[in-house]
């Protein structure tokens, strides 16, 4: 078999997803983090866009998340994809609405005004509504069947366990299947060992260092 390795980050979200589905479809791979504040030479001969994910499939380099994971299903067994090709075209959109998510906990992440902060911490609950009313009987995304879906907002939920450290922000409030798809998402596998035993700790630190109003939040705690 041709030998896989993912370009990764230890705290990137999109390089969680790619790791996901990997371990879900049964594929060995090799994980290579780089320092993304001191991107070496060889990856940036590789990265056109100077980002992860990059999945080397032998000597060739496929990058973006949305593109690595259309390409293992299309090459590896176990699909995480419906067999029906509207709810496929479903999943992608749902897949689309997390991407936005992430950035949109980006922006929520590193506001340094309280405006930005409130109208991002609105965004977010309106879009965690919307899931809210997608949803079905669970636990999954579409109910017993793991999808690719739920590789996208394992690494989303992962961002609350440290901001349910900080405060209560209200955006998964009152939403129960929200927070039932969570805790499934949690328990799984695939999804806990994306990350290192150290994620906790380096995205707090993370967060702590963006000079942002959560940050000022993060040292009212801590005082």
């Amino acid at each position: 078999m041709t030998k896989l390795t993912l370009i990764s980050h230890e705290l990137c979200p999109f390089v969680q997803r790619a790791a996901i589905a990997l371990e879900e479809k049964g594929v060995k791979f090799e994980r290579i983090n780089v320092d993304l504040a001191n991107k070496p030479d060889w990856f940036l001969a590789i990265s056109p866009l100077g980002k992860v994910p990059l999945l080397k499939v032998g000597d060739a380099v496929i990058f973006e998340s949305a593109v690595i994971l259309e390409y293992l299903e299309e090459t590896q067994p176990g699909p995480l994809h419906p067999a029906d090709a509207l709810e496929r075209a479903e999943h992608r959109a749902w897949m689309e609405f997390g991407s936005s998510m992430l950035m949109d906990l980006w922006t929520f992440y590193v506001a340094t005004d309280e405006a930005t902060f409130e109208a991002k911490r609105k965004v977010l609950t309106e879009k965690f509504e919307r899931l809210e009313q997608r949803l079905g009987t669970g636990p999954h995304f579409e109910g017993a069947r793991f999808s690719l879906v739920d590789a996208v907002f394992g690494p989303v939920f992962r961002y609350f366990d440290t901001f349910d450290r900080i405060a209560d922000f209200g955006m998964l409030a009152g939403k129960p299947k929200i927070a039932a798809w969570r805790h499934a998402l949690a328990q799984r596998p695939s999804i806990a060992r994306a990350v290192k035993p150290d994620y906790p700790e380096r995205l707090w630190n993370f967060l702590q260092s963006r000079g942002s109003r959560l940050s000022a939040l993060m040292a009212k705690q801590a005082a």
